[in-house]
């Protein structure tokens, strides 16, 4: 299985190597795995990001408690979730489903009217963690993505959403900032590059009942 071996190869990489960036071809690759990504209800309500300008790059990296690999690194990739689950949401989804499986969109209003009924009715905070989740399953493929394409990644919980959701201008899209990762290609210089992996065993890990 080469995920496993490309799993084992990637870590979360500390120094980039400014130098060398992501081609095309590549990056293509790897934001049709995050659009692949599972999400529940099918519904995807997060966008992603992909920041290449540098002067914006310096502006989140001091939100990012001054960590080089916002800046270094070839890409920066912030995945935003959703604040408010809105009926129309749900609405848009439907009618990309019957487009897309050639169905009636009125066959699919019972199933509408139950996401409406479980999403809508949570509190405005149960819904914005409901989200931010998502993001996360869409964060795994990324990184996993990049490891088959030896394409060095960092996930990145060290920042400062709040800033991140001014300086992108986010609130106004009805988007917030949950989790940002960036990829490129590790520096020589990096020392955490040599290091072995720690990862509880099977056994701590797993239980079968």
């Amino acid at each position: 299985m080469k995920l496993l071996e490309n799993l084992n190869w990637r870590y979360a990489t500390k120094k980039f190597d400014p130098s060398r960036k992501i081609s095309p071809g590549d990056l293509e690759k790897i934001k049709e795995a995050i659009r692949l990504s599972a999400s529940s209800y099918g519904l995807q309500l997060y966008k992603v990001l992909v920041i290449e300008d540098h002067e914006i790059r310096k502006t989140l990296k001091e939100a990012s408690w001054g960590q080089t690999q916002i800046t270094d690194a070839s890409h920066l990739f912030v995945f935003c979730n959703t604040a408010q689950v809105k009926a129309s949401d749900i609405d848009d989804y439907l009618e990309l489903k019957a487009n897309t499986q050639n169905l009636d969109v009125g066959n699919l209003k019972g199933y509408g009217d139950f996401m409406k009924d479980k999403l809508t009715s949570l509190s405005p905070e149960a819904q914005k963690n409901w989200t931010a989740r998502q993001t996360y399953i869409a964060l795994g493929n990324f990184l996993a993505a990049c490891a088959e394409l030896h394409i060095d990644s960092c996930p990145m919980e060290g920042f400062e959403p709040e800033q991140y959701d001014e300086i992108l201008g986010l609130k106004e899209k009805g988007l917030t900032a949950a989790v940002v990762a960036t990829a490129g290609y590790r520096s020589k210089e990096d020392q955490t590059q040599g290091m072995a992996k720690v990862r509880k065993s099977a056994d701590q890990l797993f239980e079968t009942i």
